[in-house]
């Protein structure tokens, strides 16, 4: 079953291309699948146009969703991730 945390955006330059382009590095370490969620549009995590697609801004709410064999482990360093680098 996937897990999913939720996480508010707080730069304020929203997910440019430099922390867009460490999010996708950080996915790609992990065999499970991750998606993002902004307001209903979803982005395949390990992929850098898709993301970038998303243009989350500051104050966006994203769903992030982990599904596969190390999921546990990617959500937990996820979850720092965001909090460091968004």
């Amino acid at each position: 079953m996937a897990s999913e945390f939720t996480v508010t955006i707080s730069d304020p330059e929203g997910m440019h291309a430099r922390p867009a382009g460490r999010l996708v590095e950080q996915a790609q370490k992990y065999q499970s699948a991750i998606t993002i969620d902004d307001k209903g549009n979803k982005a395949d995590a390990k992929r850098i146009f898709a993301v970038m697609g998303l243009g989350a801004k500051q104050g966006d709410m994203l769903t992030v969703s982990v599904d596969g064999p190390d999921q546990d482990k990617a959500v937990e360093e996820l979850q720092s991730f965001f909090k460091e680098n968004l």
